[in-house]
């Protein structure tokens, strides 16, 4: 983690592969795959979200065979009740200031399995999700109003859509009705 208690790349590849196999056991090409197709969609294909690979996972005990076998290359993986606590923890992570890539998949993936932390947990990470986005309200509204008549007409009708879609996605998050 960056001292903000954040996530680094490889944390979010590792919050992921934790998450999907929360949700169901997979075989590790599959995983892997899925993962791959996910993360180049959102941010394009990167060697900063080259993460811990999925037989690192399986030597920290966060994952382990379905069926217990020893040799695990083929395996349906699933996740342990050491992966489920690192999982927890990951999705509790901050995050960072600002709209960059890895943000962004930091914030899709919590939003994406958000459903797996207990109800006073979504709570309160929606809670941060929605300071976050106030944040960058914030800073995006002072730019706006620093810029003023000063700044061409697609300069600005491009921030009030900027903002105007974080204001939707912060009401998104603090719905009652996407819980």
């Amino acid at each position: 983690m960056f001292r903000d208690r954040s996530l680094i790349p490889s944390e979010a590849i590792r919050m992921m592969a934790l998450g999907l196999l929360a949700e169901q056991p997979r075989a590790p090409g599959d995983l892997a795959a899925d993962i791959r197709y996910f993360t180049s969609h959102l941010v394009g294909p990167s060697l900063n979200l080259m993460g811990s690979s999925i037989e690192l996972l399986r030597y920290q005990g966060l994952i382990e065979p379905v069926d217990g076998k020893a040799a695990a290359t083929a395996a349906i993986m699933r996740l342990t009740p050491a992966g489920r606590k690192a999982l927890t923890e990951l999705l509790a992570a901050r995050l960072r200031a600002g709209e960059g890539d890895i943000n962004r998949l930091v914030l899709l993936l919590k939003l994406r399995f958000l459903a797996l932390l207990p109800e006073a947990e979504q709570h309160a990470q929606r809670a941060h999700i929605a300071e976050t986005i106030e944040s960058e309200l914030a800073r995006l509204a002072d730019l706006r109003r620093r810029q003023g008549a000063s700044a061409p007409a697609i300069f600005l009708d491009w921030i009030d859509r900027d903002i105007a879609a974080l204001e939707a996605h912060r009401d998104a998050v603090l719905s009652p009705s996407t819980q």
